[in-house]
């Protein structure tokens, strides 16, 4: 469940001004947790596009006029939010809870607050706070040499032997389909081959751009024959958790926050990758990763698209 903290006030059927009744705050903060809970980044792209929608048929059935400009301005409302919060939810969501000071609590116990960056739990007065860090990993180590993974490997092993806390290294593996992902690779390395055309028909072109997009060409190019020889494409989904323990919240989320500064630092110096913390929903994905995972490709993809 959710809990809402805020003062509300309200005018009485003479329109003068009063606060709100025992009952009434009830009622308003049950009807508030109801929509709260009910509600994620998905359920607003949907209402956005519900009233982009509307506005826009609004728009055509009044035929022009205030009311056909008011139409047309909710249906550019609907369209923006939509977008914005299908592309930047997971920023712009956690915002919101902020604002709004919602603290979500599940049934196990586990507590997510309002900046939606940490989970908590309160373990015989004790609170434990859990942090998740994606991985982002460009590179597959069958693309380098025996000799740089072995490298690679000797990084990785300095790097966490630093670490003075327990850390979990998650990574979930699959297999691309073939003929998507090759159609996906032939589309890029055609844009590649675009950019790289007109800029060669430039009368004065770049010299350091013809060579960055002759080197993309080329690295689309391997990546097609490699599936051409027979290669199978994956994909890998990696992760890092941590926790920290406190007396209070804020000891406990301030301990891991610095944990994971430390491992953001760590490993993208060690793999050379991109670590980045997770929020909102992509965090609480993780989460729910931890007892479940996508039975399928499909599924996983479009979890994280």
């Amino acid at each position: 469940m959710l809990k809402w903290h805020g003062v509300s006030q309200g005018k009485n059927s003479k329109g003068d001004t009063h606060a709100i009744s025992g009952e009434e705050s009830r009622l308003l903060r049950e009807l508030l947790v109801m929509l709260m809970v009910s509600m994620n980044t998905q359920t607003v792209v949907y209402g956005a596009i519900a009233i982009a929608i509307i506005g826009a048929l609004g728009s055509f059935v009044t035929g022009g006029g205030i009311a056909g400009i008011i139409a047309a301005i909710i249906c550019a409302l609907g369209a923006a939010s939509a977008f914005l919060f299908y592309k930047y939810g997971y920023v712009l969501w956690p915002l919101i809870t902020t604002g709004a000071k919602v603290v979500q609590v599940t049934d196990t116990g586990y507590e997510i607050p309002p900046t939606q960056d940490v989970i908590l739990k309160n373990v015989n007065g004790i609170y434990y706070a859990t942090m998740f860090l994606a991985v982002k990993i460009y590179e597959s180590a069958s693309e380098k040499s025996p000799e740089e993974n072995t490298v690679l490997s000797e990084y990785f092993e300095r790097a966490i032997g630093s670490v003075k806390f327990v850390t979990k290294f998650a990574m979930l593996v699959y297999v691309k389909d073939l003929t998507l992902y090759r159609n996906q690779l032939e589309t890029k390395r055609a844009e590649a081959q675009l950019r790289l055309s007109r800029e060669r028909d430039k009368p004065e072109p770049d010299v350091l751009k013809l060579d960055r997009y002759e080197r993309e060409v080329g690295m689309w190019e391997n990546q097609i024959n490699r599936l051409v020889s027979g290669v199978k494409p994956m994909g890998a989904l990696s992760y890092v958790m941590t926790t920290a323990t406190g007396v209070t919240k804020e000891a406990a989320t301030s301990t891991v926050k610095a944990q994971g500064n430390e491992l953001r630092a760590t490993i993208s110096n060690a793999l050379n990758v991109e670590v980045v913390a997770l929020t909102g929903e992509e965090m609480m994905r993780c989460f729910d990763w931890e007892h479940t995972i996508p039975p399928t490709q499909g599924e996983l993809e479009q979890a994280v698209a």
